[in-house]
């Protein structure tokens, strides 16, 4: 019988449910279970992808063209499975989707309520994530914080569940703050003391608790929480900041995380094989080199908008043996004048992806610069998109070549909508979305990046293209067409010859990257950082 994970939070959000439900996972299957996680949020989008970056941070991309909350990036890289449309709801989600069976006659009449109809809709997709799966352990988080109104059906649902699949069968996870206050010089618990009765306020008894601190907690106050929240004290585990996120699942196995679930559970498998983990977490602590990597983009006040991005140039640095140091630059600040400036030390650039007209004169010019000087660069769906259009401006002379997003009459319509989205009017899931294929030209650094795979498998999320109408001129002024769809009609990838590094990508690559298996052009974009930083400082 499948068993049931629940993740919640309380006090304040951005506790870190999402890393914590990522790292229990991995215990999970390195002790040879098979695990699926999920991520509920309480919002009424139907999804995150007309959202805000500043709203709601990246908008992750599973295989399955799902858009998707930022954590399921988390689960991806620590669990190593990937995730499908059964793996994120909203709450919009849950109510368009009873409403439609409404509309349908389904509930014979009955009146539509939030219990049993919306209660049960969500339990449905608890339990489609097994079935689907066929996981040992499904893992939900439950987005926002305790005490919210927005979250009380989730909760709800979550607390029918334990009558449905019995104690033995779920299990209660509560993660909350530990604060401490400089000017008394001690931590305090009655932060979490409250958040638990408002949890039990709701019929929920968490089984764990799992604190969230800056210090290390006493084992006096593990004791106190222990007792006034009724928490086994085996079953406090402590998270304390820590200098990278993959010491967590080391953390929690030490602190018994894992034992204590599984003897819940009354579940008995071998202790997790972490030797592989332990020795990625030491060398990432003993990095003999570094890089300094500017990130040219639109969203860079909020540090969750490109997560991915800076996940992917990390995992990249590690196979390099270097620590990546990611310098966020506003693409609106960059000039002619002031370029030089503010690019100068980096060992290489990127322009991540992005929507809207916003910025995109910095990034030309910021991609003008790297090109002219020669500085390592990767390009990523937007990022792709005003290479072109810089390359367009600046070697075939065509100074309003632009993409029809930013310039509905620009003559020079480099990048345009894509035939298929003409009568699309809608905005929310109506991108190209998810897993399609990409064939290499041989003998590009793009081939050379995949291993020379002759064809790979890359996520998208975009709406405009490369417009074939302008493609043998740029290719006839040197710019490299390495990848396509496999039927040659959509242009996937673009580079520039004889430079260090100038690749720029239609979809995102930062979706499939690993700590332990950085992906390919990331690898081959920090790896010529490094050689750049090199040279730089023998120079």
């Amino acid at each position: 019988m499948t068993k049931y994970i629940f993740v919640t939070g309380g006090v304040v959000s951005s506790l870190g449910k999402g890393i914590v439900s990522a790292s229990l996972g991995r215990l999970l299957k390195n002790r040879g279970l098979s695990v699926t996680v999920q991520k509920f949020d309480p919002y009424i989008n139907v999804d995150p992808g007309t959202m805000n970056p500043y709203q709601h941070g990246e908008v992750f991309v599973t295989e399955d063209g799902t858009e998707t909350d930022l954590d399921l990036g988390h689960y991806e890289r620590f669990i190593d499975n990937n995730l499908n449309k059964y793996s994120n709801v909203t709450t919009g989600k849950i109510y368009q989707e009873v409403l439609d069976k409404e509309r349908h006659g389904d509930y014979l009449g009955a009146t539509v309520q939030v219990i049993p109809h919306i209660t049960g809709m969500i339990k449905e997709k608890i339990m489609r994530a097994a079935t689907t799966t066929d996981a040992d352990i499904v893992i939900t988080e439950i987005g926002g914080t305790v005490g919210d109104i927005e979250s009380l059906p989730f909760l709800e649902a979550i607390r029918e569940m334990r009558n449905e699949v019995g104690f033995d069968s779920s299990y209660y996870i509560h993660t909350t703050l530990v604060p401490y206050l400089e000017a008394a010089g001690e931590m305090k618990s009655k932060p979490t003391q409250h958040s638990v009765k408002e949890l039990r306020s709701v019929g929920i008894q968490p089984d764990m608790l799992v604190l969230r601190s800056e210090k290390e907690i006493p084992e006096s106050m593990k004791k106190k929480i222990a007792m006034f929240c009724d928490v086994n004290e085996k079953s406090i585990i402590e998270s304390i900041n820590a200098p990278n996120l993959y010491q967590l699942p080391l953390s929690f196995q030490s602190q018994g995380m894992d034992d204590q679930i599984l003897d819940h559970f009354k579940i008995k498998a071998p202790e997790a094989d972490m030797e592989d983990w332990k020795k990625l977490e030491n060398h990432i602590r003993h990095l003999s080199g570094t890089v300094n990597i500017a990130l040219v983009g639109k969203y860079v006040k909020l540090k969750d908008a490109y997560i991915s991005v800076d996940e992917a140039l990390r995992h990249a640095g590690y196979a390099a043996d270097v620590d990546v140091k990611i310098t966020n630059i506003d693409a609106e600040k960059i000039t002619d004048e002031n370029v030089a400036d503010v690019l100068a030390g980096f060992d290489g650039v990127i322009v991540p992806g992005g929507f809207g007209s916003r910025g995109i004169e910095g990034m030309i010019t910021a991609i003008r610069y790297v090109r002219e000087n020669d500085i390592p660069f990767l390009g990523v769906c937007l990022g792709m998109q005003v290479t072109t259009i810089e390359y367009a401006r600046d070697v075939l002379g065509y100074q309003d070549a632009n993409s029809t997003e930013f310039d509905h009459d620009t003559k020079h319509n480099v990048i345009d909508l894509m035939a298929d989205q003409n009568d699309v009017s809608g905005m929310g899931g109506t991108q190209r979305l998810g897993a399609y294929p990409a064939k290499l030209k041989p003998g590009t650094q793009t081939a050379a990046a995949y291993d020379n795979q002759p064809e790979i498998s890359e996520r998208h999320r975009h709406r405009y293209e490369f417009n074939n109408k302008f493609r043998q001129e740029l290719e006839d002024a040197g710019l490299v067409i390495a990848g396509t769809s496999p039927d040659d009609r959509l242009v996937e990838v673009v580079e520039v010859p004889n430079k260090q590094f100038f690749v720029a990508a239609q979809y995102h690559p930062e979706f499939l990257s690993r700590p332990n298996r950085p992906e390919g052009l990331f690898k081959a974009f920090i790896a010529a950082a490094a050689r750049h930083h090199q040279a730089a400082t023998t120079a």
